[in-house]
Order: C-alpha cells, then structure tokens, then sequence
C-alpha cells in the first residue's frame, strides 16, 4: 500500500502545472496524487481531468489559497501527505525517504527537503538556515530541528495535520507555514531538515510579488501577536518593519493587521516555553538571512 500521497494546489498556472504533474506521475513511487484547483480560469481543472485522468482533482469555486490543501489531505488515506506546488517537483526516491524517516520516528511531525532551483540546481538561498538551523532537537531526531516548514518542500505526518487543524483559513497564502508549524511544536511534534529528500523548485513568474509581500508581513505580524510574548512581538515586530519597504503594499499589511487584531487576540495562545527558546535562538540567523528580505 502507498504510505505517502501528493497534494499540489495551483491557480492560473496551467502550463507549468502540467510540466510538473508530467513528472510527479512519472515517479517510481507512484503515489495518489490530489490537485485542488483554486478556481482558475485559464482551464487548469478541465486540462488536469483530460491529461491525467488518475490525478484526484478538486474544483474549487473560489480561491482559497493554502486552505484548499486542508480539502485535499481532509481525503488522504495515506498515513503521510508530501505537499507540493505547481511549480516545485519532489524527485526520484525522495518521498520515499521522507517516508521512511516518518515510519522511523514516530514523534517526527514534518520533513522538508532540500530545494534545489531550476535552471542551474543551485540551493535555495534558505537552505543554510534549515541545515545549519540552531534550534535545540532530540537525539533521535535524523536532522537540524525546525521551527517551521515550506510546504512545497514538506512531508507532513496525516495525524498531525489533522490535529492542529491544518492551515489557518485566515491567513489564506503567504507564510501561512509558520503558525501552522508552531502549533505542530506546541503539541509536541518535531520538525526537521532533510539533505537527502531533494526537490526542485522552477519559480513561476505567474505571480504578483507586491500582494504576496503584503501578504507575507500580514501573515508574520498576524502570527507574532498569536503566538510569542509580548516582549517577542514587539521585537520582532519592529524588526520585520524595519526591513519593510516603506511603500503602498506595506501600509496595507498594516491596515490588514490593525482589522484583524479582534481576530488575533481572542485565539491568541502563547507557546510553550521551551518552543519560545528555540525561536529566540532562530532571531539572529533570520535576521541575518538573505533569502528572507522584504523586496519587490
């Protein structure tokens, strides 16, 4: 029986979705793969259904950004689900490692893999955060410790997915990882990095980097005032506005932020102390990060 599906959402990325659905079903694994359409109009569902007949294809009527992966993996049977985008390709032998490391360690949670981006295969700029991550980890655990997850990159355990309640409805697209990752951490799910599971990222240039900007500082902000102490929030807080750009998309994320503070304060739910220290120990290298600059 397989132990691991695929869940690949995707809007308006009909081309490029169809190159990677070409390789996913081609992989050696063969996994169930699920695709929840977050209402395209450029006749992605109707092209997945007439080219890849055994996909599981989900046509959502409106777009519900990362939420539409709760839909998808609500119908896994698989005891594990490999997220991925319309642009990110798991490759030969890769889920069936992070299988393997989530059979082998029952308290393991997640597995992200190492993105390696088209066309050159250079590393993504955030992979030495992930591999040299200082985040304080079991013995057990088969790689650097994590505090969070790219989820295009990511193998999830079904269970603790399940149990946290997948991605925030609120929070829609764009950093939407780090709270559900804290949550993984807070109930006592480990996260970690794996060398050996590769992926390959080819970065849509379908996108809007602006609303995804204003997206991202929402969304971080959203779970700062959720989840950290207040001294962290306000830290943190001025540092993610500090390396803002001072322009229309930020104000935005700031008037997003102020209206959904009733929102944020009644489901605010601090971790636990030991999760805040690994945070704490994760600030410097975050700040010093490249791949982590507010641009565009």
């Amino acid at each position: 029986m397989a132990r691991i599906s695929v869940v690949i959402i995707t809007c308006n990325r009909r081309e490029q979705l169809r190159e990677t659905l070409a390789h996913m079903t081609s992989l050696p694994e063969s996994p169930p793969i699920f695709v929840a359409d977050n209402a395209s109009g450029d006749g992605t569902a109707a092209m997945v259904a007439r080219e890849f007949p055994g996909v599981r294809l989900f046509r959502l009527g409106e777009n519900l950004g990362a939420v539409a992966r709760n839909i998808a993996v609500a119908e896994v049977a698989t005891p594990y689900v490999a997220f991925c985008d319309d642009d990110t390709c798991w490759q030969p032998g890769a889920l069936t490692r992070a299988a393997d490391l989530l059979d082998e360690h029952p308290g393991l949670g997640s597995v992200t893999g190492r993105c390696l981006v088209e066309p050159g295969l250079a590393e993504d700029p955030i992979t030495p955060e992930l591999r040299e991550s200082p985040v304080p980890g079991p013995d057990w655990l088969p790689g650097p410790a994590l505090l969070g997850i790219m989820a295009g990159l990511t193998a999830v355990r079904v269970s603790a997915f399940r149990e946290v309640g997948g991605f925030s409805t609120r929070m829609w697209l764009g950093g939407e990882e780090e709270l559900f990752a804290l949550d993984l951490a807070a109930r006592g799910w480990w996260m970690c990095w794996a060398e050996d599971v590769v992926i390959h990222h080819t970065p849509s240039k379908l996108r809007d980097p602006r609303h995804r900007r204003r997206l991202g500082i929402r969304n971080t902000l959203w779970t700062l005032l959720l989840r950290r102490p207040w001294p962290a929030v306000f830290r943190r807080g001025r540092e993610v506005l500090r390396t803002a750009p001072s322009d229309g998309a930020t104000a935005a994320a700031l008037l997003d932020v102020v209206r959904g503070l009733p929102w944020v304060l009644a489901r605010r739910k601090v971790v636990p102390a030991r999760v805040e220290h690994g945070l704490r120990l994760l600030e410097e290298p975050q700040r010093n990060s490249a791949a982590r600059r507010y641009v565009g």
